[in-house]
This record gives structure tokens, sequence and C-alpha cells, in this order.
């Protein structure tokens, strides 16, 4: 394993290039956060005693940060500009003659490393906003997003469902399975083909995102194939988040996507408020219209039974292993001599009830998604996770895959957060709100003056300068 030596004459007197380098200059202050030193001690199990000695490791994760810091188009142009940037030069510690090394260097690093290096990236990045007071911890965002795959539709092959060898079955076959069991892309196996807003399916990968409220640091992420549950992740996220932050959230803020009965039920036992979208909301059943609704049923806890709006019983039945809840049902002919039946079921067996095990957490955790709080919470979280999205996609190439195969898109969504985070840091440090926001807050603060003086009078305008006198109000 190499170890880099610096050249230093060109960047110190009576040369010094640096100069040219602004104070302000991303890099520059990019360079004064990220702290390497764990990389070489991260890898040295890829790397032996014999044969070429190799690109000191930290040069090649400065170059993979370079590659998504500018989302630079691949790595072969990466390797053709950087002896033309001497910023570039300067943040990987290169002088002018250094030989820059071939863009084939971080494809093998990548395979030997894994992704352990690139998650400890991401989890120093948390912990540097940690420790500069920028997470709360106590209200979590979760949200996901698609990223296109680096497979064409060209390369989508069909899957043999069955082997030739197996005994014909007596079995029906389903009527149809979906195109992402039929299909997968030949160039991208990990991928998934993904149908998104009306267009054709497409590979695609999905990465899941948990973001602190207080400054939308990223504090946990997951990567999957592109039609993995969102809810499924949920319990996951909030459990990396608690892990890296030390501090368990007081609510989870998330779309109805998240909204299931198992996510209700696994955050209200840890004692955290539900501020999600219910999933029922958008499960319309046309069959459940103008019928009466589960809660005007009582439940006998002694008994372990449902009492009707029509005084009937409904009693225990099973449970139903695949669903995970329990059946309640009125005995045979009960419900086709209600006088309610038409209110109460179309069903021919008669009405029945469902209920979870922990059915009053997921009660209570269904109230909590419906108050005032929590959709206050979601109507944040349409901008504020969105906000982080879009950066990631604008800025940073979030929405297409440079590599293939599952654990490399997971190196570059780690890499992307990373650098999410350390830009937030950036901010915190350099006086928090940019020009451009400065600005619109001195616009704003003109704005509001000059409606006070409308409300007062027209003479306080031209007192304050807000117009000039000789202009026609």
């Amino acid at each position: 394993m190499g170890m880099h030596a610096k050249q230093n004459e060109l960047w110190s007197e009576p040369v010094n290039l640096a100069r040219r380098i602004p104070e302000d200059h991303p890099l520059r202050r990019l360079k004064s956060v990220l702290e390497l030193d764990f990389v070489r001690q991260e890898v040295v199990r890829c790397y032996g005693s014999n044969g070429n000695v190799s690109v000191d490791p930290v040069v090649i994760i400065k170059l993979m940060i370079l590659l998504f810091w500018d989302n630079v188009r691949s790595e072969r142009e990466l390797m053709r500009v950087i002896p033309l940037r001497i910023d570039y030069l300067w943040f990987l510690g290169y002088s002018l003659e250094d030989e820059v090394p071939d863009h084939s260097v971080l494809s093998k690093a990548r395979r030997r490393w894994g992704v352990e290096v690139f998650e400890r990236l991401f989890s120093q990045s948390v912990q540097q906003c940690l420790d500069a007071g920028l997470i709360d911890g106590r209200k979590l965002h979760a949200d996901s997003s698609l990223v296109r795959a680096d497979a064409s539709l060209n390369s989508v092959v069909r899957i043999t469902l069955a082997k030739l060898d197996e005994p014909a079955s007596d079995e029906p076959k389903k009527a149809r399975t979906p195109i992402n069991e039929s299909y997968q892309a030949a160039t991208d196996p990990d991928s998934a083909l993904v149908r998104h807003s009306g267009g054709k399916s497409l590979p695609s990968y999905k990465n899941h995102r948990a973001l602190d409220d207080k400054a939308g640091v990223i504090t946990a992420t997951k990567t999957t194939n592109g039609v993995r549950d969102d809810g499924a992740e949920l319990v996951g996220l909030v459990s990396a988040h608690q892990e890296k932050t030390g501090v368990k959230p007081k609510a989870v803020v998330a779309d109805c996507k998240y909204g299931t009965t198992e996510n209700f039920i696994a955050l209200g036992e840890q004692g955290i408020r539900t501020h999600m979208g219910d999933l029922r909301s958008r499960q319309r059943n046309h069959h459940l219209e103008d019928i009466y609704p589960s809660e005007r049923f009582a439940y006998d806890e002694q008994s372990d039974s449902y009492i009707c709006p029509a005084g009937q019983t409904l009693f225990h039945h099973h449970f139903n292993n695949h669903r995970g809840y329990h059946e309640y049902r009125a005995r045979k002919g009960v419900c086709q001599s209600c006088a309610l039946a038409a209110q109460c079921t179309r069903a021919k067996a008669g009405r029945s009830v469902n209920r979870y095990p922990g059915h009053e957490l997921l009660e209570r955790a269904r109230r909590q998604a419906s108050g005032p709080a929590a959709r206050r919470d979601r109507k944040r979280r349409q901008w504020f996770q969105e906000r982080n999205f879009g950066e990631a996609a604008t800025q940073h190439g979030f929405k297409r895959a440079r590599w293939r195969g599952l654990q490399k898109q997971t190196v570059q969504d780690n890499l992307i957060a990373a650098l999410q985070n350390f830009k937030i840091l950036l901010r915190s440090k350099h006086g928090g709100l940019s020009a451009a926001m400065k600005w619109l807050n001195g616009r704003l603060t003109f704005l509001r003056a000059a409606v006070q003086c409308l409300c007062s009078s027209k003479s306080d305008l031209f007192s304050l300068n807000v117009i000039p006198p000789t202009q026609n109000f």
C-alpha cells in the first residue's frame, strides 16, 4: 500500500500557486472539514507487501469525492481535467509534474474496498454535523427516490420462471405476473423494472433516506432495488438514525406510503409519535362505501368479542397468518336476518371485523397521524425532503447510476449523502445564509417597510425615501 509524498515546492514561497485559489473556494472549505485519516486503516486489509506500489488510498477517495462534488461526467473526464485545474491539484496534494493515475484505479478500488469505507465516510459526516449542533434528533423525515440504473431497455430479457426438467404441475397458473418478476436487465440484474409517472418500465434502484428536522442533515440511508416497498425500510432507518446520533426520535414524518399497520404498531411500541399519512386513505374500497366503519363496533375485552350497532355479538373466528390480524364474525344467519344489514355489510357470509395485536397502539398512532401537528409536519415535508433530493439530483448526479450492481450503487448513494451533509456543515461555519438569501431577506425587509408606510400615509413614503418625491404615486 503506497503513501503519497506531497509536493510542497509549488504551494509555498517563493512560488505559491495556492494564492490563485480564493479563500472562499468551495474545495478549500471542503478540505477544511474532511477528516480522511481513517481511510488507510479501513482498507489496509486490501493491500499486500509485494507487487506494484498503489496510489495513496486517501487520494483515491478524494478523486471519488471530486467526481460527485462537481458532477463530472465520467472518470475518464475527471482524469483529463485534473491537470488543467489548479484547485483540483491543490485539493489532491499533487504538483504540476505529478502523473495523474489512470481512471481504472477508481474501479479497482471500489471492487476491492467494498462499501464499508464509504459508509464510514457517511457516518463521519453525520458525527461532524452532530458535534456542530446541527442535529436535534427529535423529529425525523423519511422518504425515498428512484435512481435510474445504468442499463438500457435493449438489455432487458425475459426471466425463465420454470426449469425444463421440472415435472408439470396441475396447479392453475397466475393470470398475470408483474413485469419486474418476468423481466430483468441482463447488464444489471440487481436493478428492477419500475414504471414511474405512467411512462415506460425502466431498470431502477431506490434510495431511502432519513433527514433530521433541524438543518436537513441526512442521518440514515439505505439502497435497494426499485421495487422495494418504502414502508418496509422505515423501522431500519429509525434504528440507523438512533445508532448514529444516539437520540431516539420523538416523531417520524412521512407520506402515506409509510403509514402501514406494521409501522404504526412498531413505532407505537417504541413510544414514537407517528406523523405519517394513513395508507388506508389511498386504498379506497368501493365495497365499504356507505357501510358502518369498524369504529362503530364496541370491543369487549373479557369475552374477546365485538358488539355490532344492532346489538349482536361477533366472536373470534380465526387468526389470519398472512395479514397478521384476528378476524371476528357473527354466527351464521345472524347478519342476513338483521334489519341493519344493508348499512353494515354486502358480504354473503356476513360482517367481519379485524383486530391486530397491539390494537390500542394502532388506534392511538392513527389518531396522531390525523392530528393538526401531523398535518403541519407533512406539509413541511413536501418541500423539506424534496429540496434535499433536488439538490442531490441537480448538483451531484443522484438520479442516474454511474456504475452497475447494488453494492456500487450503495457506494454512490453514501458518497452523495456525505457530500450533502458536508455542505450543510460548511454553510453553518461560513455565515449560514448564502448571498442570495441575504439579498432576498433585504428585499423582504424593504417591502415590509413599504407596506407599513402604505397603511399610514403617502407622505411617510417620501420621508423614508421608499419612493422618490418626483415619482408619480
